[in-house]
């Protein structure tokens, strides 16, 4: 049995209300709708321009290995509170262990077919979080490669490239962009 059949994912409704729990392989197989959250750090350098902090997915993953994407995305545990999974995934992929003020922003749904018989069907809520500085160990199981892109290089990658990108990466940036924009949305 892999690591991915071992971990679990919460089941919803388009509503976002909990139907359970499936093994994460299987609901990815199905395309069954579950809970899911994407974190991206940004930051303003010196020229006042916006940076996102990118990963780049470990090249084995089961799913979109080796693509560009959001700082951080992952699904809860069932019945921990999505700041809390974010925070714990930031550690386990990235090594980022100091404390983050996320402003918790809008979720989405959106379904993907990824291929290798595999369909991203999730409920996702976005994350931001600016910090000036952060050190990072990467976990090489996760990540392959992660660095700071200025949002005018991300945009033109996103349009020149979209397979560089997971399926989703466009949809989070869009609506993390509007909130930085925006700072609407609730501080945790």
């Amino acid at each position: 049995m892999t690591s991915t059949q071992r971990h679990h994912v919460v089941l919803v409704s388009p509503n976002g209300e909990p139907q359970g729990i499936a093994e994460k392989l299987e609901a990815h197989q199905q395309g069954w709708l579950h809970m899911a959250f994407s974190v991206m750090l940004f930051r303003c350098n010196a020229n006042g321009e916006r940076e996102y902090l990118l990963q780049r997915r470990a090249a084995d993953k089961y799913h979109s290995g080796g693509l560009w994407t959001n700082t951080c995305c992952s699904h809860p545990k069932q019945d921990e509170p999505i700041a809390a999974a974010a925070k714990r995934r930031l550690y386990e992929e990235l090594g980022i262990a100091r404390p983050l003020n996320f402003m918790m922003g809008p979720w989405f749904e959106y379904r993907a077919e990824l291929g290798n018989g595999l369909i991203e069907h999730e409920l996702d809520q976005v994350i931001a979080c600016e910090v000036n500085r952060v050190d990072m160990i990467l976990n090489p199981d996760e990540v392959e490669d992660c660095r700071w892109w200025l949002e005018s290089e991300v945009r033109q990658a996103v349009a020149e490239s979209p397979e560089r990108f997971t399926a989703w990466f466009e949809q989070v940036l869009t609506r993390i962009h509007a909130m930085v924009e925006l700072p609407t949305a609730s501080q945790i």
